[in-house]
């Protein structure tokens, strides 16, 4: 959610800024701006709504405003409805109407995050004669700044320190000082910043893509510290101002990794990308020719292992999928309670957790908010974590006790495709270092061979997609559409249902499928699509049944099952089978299906299948 992207250095800060925040478009936003520095001139700032070729056009590709020190944003409205005076930069004195031109504020500021007691410090400031333009929280943040900078005469970093410990909720801010021309300050908590730096600039984004065409080398900043970013130099600093030395992390992956690579979308980009990632994430914790898994760069021993009692799985959205397609792996292969929580409920709920569990929070990012404060509170409450992240150096991985990283390098459609493979896949990898280290199994080298088949078996799915796309352009008008399965299915078909609605707009419910006659066939009416996952031998036939029942009800049935079950072409009306694997492990090959056939419905009803209404990829509030 929003964008911050921030330079200082040698070239035109406007050019930068604009190409950076074209790259966190995935981020979801419904206005832009910037604002830039030219020497000790005052701030330059221009916001549009809309699209960021809004805000290019109307600074000619970035020509018309010239310096060399300046941030932007890209902002998803939570205070204020989407306008230009909402929109950021904000400033620390008045404005125009629009919210653009020269600015002689002493402070003008971007942010990311929500500021939960804005309305009181807006009433203190209200009191000390400031006065208010936008409906926003971030206008009153910048304000506090510039209060406190000036009431006790102090420096930025100081002013900075006064404001975020007022502060409740969460922020990554950077802001200009009119009087400390060529310098960028930035505070964080929660929300997700990294800082670049080479040798002749200095950068600040909220992601790795904004900036990755300029440098590989960067920091990432920590709760409650600040930092000055001066061209080629950082100094970073703790809440009681004083400095502290910060470990720099180089970016395995190059520029071309984010780019669309020829497809037209960089969905159907990342769901082609997975045969690759799934087998970097197996190969980096799996010796293929020793078939042993290695969990020592995760930090996990077999001893933590052996002393778990139960685990939980906590996490949002397709994360939260995984968790429930794994506590099915994990509790037939290792024998052990497994719960999956959405952690939007885990971190309000009054469970008793016990002291031995483990909880497994899984996040693409490592910076998801509800997922954040779930870990937190389990640690507060003395219980281990492990986070399953694609980001190395988030907040999630850094806090976490234990750190199992994905390869799916970066993804930038909104829909996660391949992020959840990988994730998919450490859950299965972590289920069978449970299994031996717990006695369930005496070894898993079969299961690891089956799962080494996983990349090939994608690509042969990859290879017949014409009949998933020739079948969405049959159903691209659905009005509703229901997916049904059991077990492991029934995680496949919250999933794919997620992918229908969350691209397609198409209303979208994954049930499982015994539960059917307990409310839902109420539903069913002639022509409406039902989706059956049908992997599961020992429920196949359970499942094909209450198919048949909606069909019955005039229901259109799509199934997907493995190669083999040829006989489901009795019942249903359009088959797709996926190549035969171990059944633990299906998900990871019946997904891909469910996955095209959402890309081709958006990409049928001429919708933005990488950006999706009111959505956005790095859910950073609560």
């Amino acid at each position: 959610m929003c964008g911050i992207v921030g330079y200082i250095g040698d070239k035109q800060a406007s050019h930068v800024l604009l190409e950076g925040l074209s790259k966190l478009e995935y981020r979801g936003y419904d206005s832009a701006g910037i604002a830039v520095r030219d020497g000790d001139k005052p701030a330059e700032v221009v916001k549009t709504i809309g699209k960021i070729k809004n805000l290019i056009d109307t600074t000619d590709n970035g020509n018309a405003i010239v310096g060399n020190c300046g941030i932007g944003h890209t902002r998803w409205a939570t205070h204020g409805a989407p306008s230009r005076v909402n929109a950021h930069p904000h400033v620390s004195g008045n404005c125009t109407n629009s919210g653009s031109g020269l600015v002689e504020s002493e402070v003008v500021g971007v942010h990311n995050g929500i500021i939960e007691n804005y309305q009181e410090l807006k009433s203190k400031l209200e009191h000390h004669g400031y006065q208010f333009y936008s409906q926003t929280d971030t206008e009153v943040l910048i304000k506090l700044v510039d209060y406190y900078y000036k009431k006790y005469k102090v420096g930025p970093i100081d002013a900075l320190a006064k404001t975020i410990v007022r502060v409740r909720g969460s922020y990554a801010l950077a802001v200009m000082f009119k009087n400390h021309p060529g310098k960028i300050f930035v505070a964080r908590k929660d929300s997700p910043m990294i800082i670049g730096l080479n040798d002749k600039e200095a950068f600040l984004a909220s992601d790795v893509p904004a900036i990755l065409n300029y440098t590989r080398n960067v920091y990432y900043i920590g709760n409650l510290e600040m930092a000055e970013l001066s061209a080629g130099s950082v100094n970073f600093y703790n809440l009681d101002g004083d400095m502290i030395e910060k470990e720099l992390t180089e970016i395995s992956w190059d520029a071309e990794a984010a780019q669309k690579g020829g497809y037209e979308h960089f969905m159907m980009k990342e769901i082609h990308e997975q045969p690759t990632v799934v087998s970097d994430t197996l190969h980096k914790y799996v010796d293929e020719d020793t078939k042993k898994i290695n969990l020592s760069e995760v930090g996990l021993t077999a001893e933590d292992i052996k002393s778990f009692s139960e685990v939980y799985f906590v996490a949002c959205g397709s994360a939260w999928h995984v968790g429930m397609q794994a506590k099915y792996i994990f509790e037939d292969l290792a024998d052990i309670p497994v719960r999956v929580e959405l952690a939007s409920e885990f971190r309000y709920s009054k469970a008793k957790v016990r002291q031995d569990a483990l909880v497994i929070i899984i996040s693409q990012s490592g910076e998801t908010a509800d997922s954040l404060a779930a870990l937190r509170i389990s640690k507060e409450r003395g219980i281990k974590t492990l986070a399953i992240v694609n980001v190395v150096g988030s907040s999630i991985a850094r806090e976490a006790d234990y750190v199992m990283y994905t390869v799916a390098g970066p993804e930038i459609s909104v829909a996660t495709t391949k992020a959840y493979s990988c994730q998919l896949v450490c859950a299965d990898l972590l289920a069978l270092e449970f299994a031996v280290e717990r006695g369930t199994l005496t070894s898993y080298e079969t299961y690891i061979d089956e799962l080494f088949t996983i990349p090939e078996k994608i690509n042969k799915i990859l290879d017949d997609k014409e009949r998933i796309q020739w079948f969405a352009s049959k159903y691209a008008n659905a009005k509703d559409v229901f997916f049904i399965g059991r077990g492991v299915d029934y995680s496949i078909c919250l999933e794919g249902s997620l992918k229908m609605k969350e691209i397609s707009y198409i209303h979208s419910e994954a049930y499982a499928a015994g539960e059917l006659k307990h409310g839902t066939i109420s539903l069913i009416e002639d022509g409406t699509l039902v989706i059956g996952v049908l992997t599961q031998s020992d429920i196949y036939e359970k499942t094909l049944s209450n198919m048949m029942e909606c069909k019955s009800r005039g229901a259109f049935l799509m199934g997907v099952t493995a190669y083999g079950k040829y006989d489901v072409e009795d019942s249903v009306n359009f088959s797709v089978y996926v190549p035969k694997v171990d059944e633990h492990f299906i998900g990871s090959l019946a997904i891909i299906p469910l996955q095209l056939l959402g890309y081709y419905i958006s990409v049928s009803k001429g919708l933005d299948v990488d950006k999706p209404r009111n959505l956005a990829k790095s859910v950073t509030v609560e």
